[in-house]
């Protein structure tokens, strides 16, 4: 039975069984709700269980393709949960959480959380100006943040002001989340090396933030299946537990730009670091590896401060010789991440977790046994601690 605050509820009770993707490119000819598919069979082939005893599904609010459609095209049985969790890259973690608890609780046997998404080749979200901004947006879009971009430039340049980071620190995100990419075949960012005077003479996209602190525009659809613990022992892979999983949304908080938070660096990040650290039986010191958000390189330093890496404002320093790298402190996104494998809202950083568990990552940390997986930060987010 579990305690009566419920924190050893979820610990270990489920497992990610299989995962699957498409290829990853700036445009690819099928619609969204094809690579959904694809990804789907894909994790359910890799799982070794027939999509008709899938049960449950999980996505994101942003998701184009509803569960009804996908149910039908891919064969799924009778569907007793579903859900969709919302905030864009704040949801992908969070989909492994509800699926978690559905299966716990009785309530389904297969989960399938998915994300296909067309963003290289179809339109920018922000590009819609018929629409009503929604009330947030009234407070940033007509004084020019009109991007992700911008508001998160800003939040960069409030970091570099109080803290002294500077725009080196920054490029030690990029270099080692292409680095990572270069020996990915699947990242967009493959065979693609990045120097310092690439980065240092690249093109501002929002000042401080250069071409290569945002990440890559790509089509393309990933996927994972979950059951419980108990069947994940009988699967055709290594299980990879769900140890412990949070969302987090702070108080008086405000997308991206935090305007009404006492402190608008301690982002969303720190409310689910608290709960995520309470459930689990480790802490940040025992990670092995992380695949954290990195939709822009300040997520990062942001990121390892408000998960307990490191103290407040030292973020910037943490990334320091080589401690992204593998054999480094702490080896991160190293697939290449959001910033040179593929974006699409952070579900790759969820695969490539399970495959540093497995021991199949193409950037293996030797021994991995525990990995840290974290949502969109500056947005209500979650996270998921994975162990094998």
């Amino acid at each position: 039975m579990a305690p009566p605050d419920g924190t050893a509820f979820l610990k270990d009770s489920t497992a990610i069984v299989g995962i699957g993707r498409t290829p990853f490119a700036r445009r690819l000819p099928e619609s969204e709700k094809a690579l959904a598919c694809r990804a789907v069979l894909a994790a359910l082939a890799d799982a070794g269980i027939a999509p008709s005893e899938v049960d449950a599904f999980a996505s994101y609010t942003m998701e184009e393709t509803d569960e009804v459609e996908l149910a039908k095209a891919v064969g799924a049985g009778d569907v007793t949960f579903f859900s969709k969790v919302g905030y864009g890259g704040g949801g992908s973690c969070a989909t492994l959480a509800h699926l978690a608890a559905a299966i716990t609780t009785g309530q389904a046997t297969v989960g399938v959380a998915w994300r296909s998404r067309k963003r290289g080749s179809g339109p920018r979200p922000w590009t819609d100006t018929t629409a009503q901004l929604p009330t947030p947006a009234q407070w940033t879009r007509p004084f020019g943040l009109l991007r992700p971009a911008d508001e998160i430039a800003m939040l960069a340049r409030r970091y570099m002001h109080e803290y002294g980071a500077t725009r080196d620190h920054l490029f030690n995100v990029a270099l080692a989340c292409r680095n990572r990419a270069n020996q990915n075949p699947a990242a967009i960012m493959y065979e693609r090396p990045l120097t310092r005077d690439m980065y240092m003479t690249s093109r501002w996209i929002s000042e401080p933030l250069c071409l290569f602190d945002n990440c890559l525009e790509t089509d393309g659809a990933l996927a994972c299946v979950l059951v419980s613990a108990a069947r994940a022992r009988d699967c055709r892979h290594r299980p990879v537990y769900v140890h412990s999983a949070a969302q987090g949304l702070p108080a008086q908080h405000h997308g991206m730009v935090n305007y009404w938070n006492d402190d608008p660096l301690a982002g969303p990040a720190w409310t689910a670091a608290r709960h995520l650290w309470k459930q689990a039986d480790f802490g940040p010191e025992d990670v092995d590896v992380a695949q954290i958000y990195d939709a822009f390189t300040p997520l990062i330093p942001l990121s390892l401060e408000g998960y307990g890496f490191c103290g407040r404002g030292e973020g910037g320093a943490f990334t320091e010789g080589g401690a992204l790298e593998t054999g480094g402190r702490l080896p991160l996104n190293t697939a290449g991440g959001g910033l040179s494998e593929a974006y699409v809202h952070g579900f790759n950083l969820i695969t490539e977790g399970v495959r540093q568990l497995r021991g199949t990552s193409t950037a293996q940390v030797p021994g991995a046994e525990t990995c840290l997986v974290t949502a969109g930060e500056g947005v209500p987010t979650s996270a998921v601690l994975l162990r094998n």
